[in-house]
């Protein structure tokens, strides 16, 4: 059974899964954190194909949001992470042009997880859209 994912500390020292910010005095700038995306984004992405590091971030971009902070270090934790957990694999491909490069890909278990993060980004994006809808029901009555 895969690692249940999304538990635990993580690397923020225990801030939860929001950031509060303070500014000037009365104003809060909240930041939700969106780190654990990378997780599902690159077993979706390696679900298509077979990707070395470098073609991952490239194709990470196109997936995710602007205030995304993805870097190379980050997504070669979290590929080393998945592997040792048996969520992808890796080999290196010498036959390409160029150096050798390792070359990612899912595994069955890996395909499971990414179903289950399907699952949880379902019930989560259900939840967003009962939130902001009851927001704006709440801003059409209170606006002046």
């Amino acid at each position: 059974m895969p690692h249940e994912h999304g538990m635990g500390r993580g690397p923020h020292h225990g801030l939860p899964p929001r950031v509060r910010r303070g500014s000037p005095p009365g104003r809060c700038d909240v930041t939700a954190r969106v780190e654990r995306m990378v997780e599902p984004t690159v077993l979706l992405l390696l679900s298509e194909r077979r990707m070395h590091g470098y073609e991952l971030l490239d194709r990470l971009g196109t997936l995710a949001e602007e205030n995304w902070a993805i870097d190379l270090g980050n997504l070669y934790r979290a590929l080393r992470g998945l592997e040792a957990e048996g969520m992808v694999r890796s080999q290196w491909d010498i036959g390409a042009r160029g150096p050798a490069r390792r070359v990612y890909e899912i595994t069955p278990d890996g395909t499971v997880l990414l179903d289950q993060w399907a699952r949880a980004l379902e019930r989560t994006e259900t939840g967003i859209a009962r939130f902001l809808a009851r927001y704006r029901e709440y801003r059409g009555r209170n606006t002046t």
